[in-house]
């Protein structure tokens, strides 16, 4: 099995690199850590094959643990590359078309209000001029986020429409943003929670440490471990895991009230904190499992 990280320089860290040690002590040679820039793929011969740079066939691996955020796929480069790995019959965790979700915030509403599950009120736009939606009846206060953000960035709160009518134009053309229902009562805080099948295996409250309104860690939240604390938030957790068809899952919540939640987003390559030691195993477990079910049949059928 292979973990499949971004392209280099980037070098694994934190949880990637806590769980690539896991597997390669518990697979050994079996196991294998490869980055996006190190192959070419195509078809020969009516065959689909893939190579290292140095012209070597490389045999498609029965799992791959996907480790490329899906913020930063793109249709033309990872996403081929893990599309031709799905064709050649690996199993991607996690899938292809979960990732692709994942990666567009209102592909997810779309999937999770499908699913009947709660979501802030939001509205996006396809090719409208970016003036244009700003004049139409967005309910204020919102907060405005890039589609294709991630990690907390290119995130505000627009109090009022005043705000929204003068960053227009300082706002990125090239991809759509939303507008979303601030949620007062979960300012500058939330509930992250990781979903291994179905499972939680870990849970935390990330706070905004300067008051303001991201909470991620990666922008200076703390987080406090809170495993069982909200066992209605694990359970929606869950369940909105399911709703993208993820195996392995970051789902962040928002406190609508001091007990019940909705769904900001959900995450395909979440990280946790090193203290959070029940994550690793769950994972390896999850990927054992599949190998374990894996037969050269089920290659054929794929």
């Amino acid at each position: 099995m292979w973990l499949l990280a971004r392209e280099r320089p980037f070098p694994l860290r934190g949880a990637t690199r806590e769980l690539a040690d896991a597997l390669a002590a518990i697979h050994g040679p079996g196991f294998a850590v490869w980055h996006t820039d190190e192959f070419v793929f195509g078809v020969l011969e009516g065959r689909l094959v893939l190579r290292t740079l140095g012209g070597a066939d490389v045999p498609a691996p029965k799992v791959v643990c996907v480790r490329q955020l899906p913020g930063s796929l793109r249709d033309d480069r990872e996403v081929s590359l893990l599309r031709h790995l799905e064709r050649m019959g690996a199993m991607l965790l996690n899938p292809l078309e979960a990732q692709l979700v994942c990666r567009n915030k209102i592909w997810q509403l779309q999937e999770l209000a499908r699913a009947g599950l709660p979501v802030p009120d939001t509205m996006s736009f396809a090719t409208a001029p970016l003036e244009g939606v700003v004049r139409t009846r967005l309910s204020t206060p919102c907060v405005v986020k890039s589609v294709t953000g991630h990690k907390g960035r290119q995130v505000f709160l627009a109090p009022g429409t005043e705000l929204l009518h003068s960053v227009v134009g300082a706002l990125a053309q090239e991809t759509p943003h939303l507008f979303q229902e601030y949620v007062s009562h979960s300012h500058g805080r939330d509930l992250r929670v990781i979903v291994i099948d179905g499972v939680a295996v870990a849970a935390a409250v990330r706070t905004s440490r300067d008051g303001g309104l991201a909470s991620n860690i990666g922008r200076g939240g703390a987080a406090t471990l809170c495993l069982g604390r909200y066992p209605q938030a694990e359970e929606l957790a869950a369940r909105a895991a399911s709703a993208i068809g993820l195996a392995i899952a970051g789902v962040d919540l928002l406190f609508a009230s001091e007990d019940t939640f909705t769904i900001c987003e959900v995450n395909a390559v979440p990280g946790w904190r090193p203290e959070m030691t029940a994550v690793t195993p769950a994972i390896t477990d999850c990927i054992d499992h599949r190998l374990k079910a894996w037969t050269p049949s089920e290659l054929k059928r794929t």
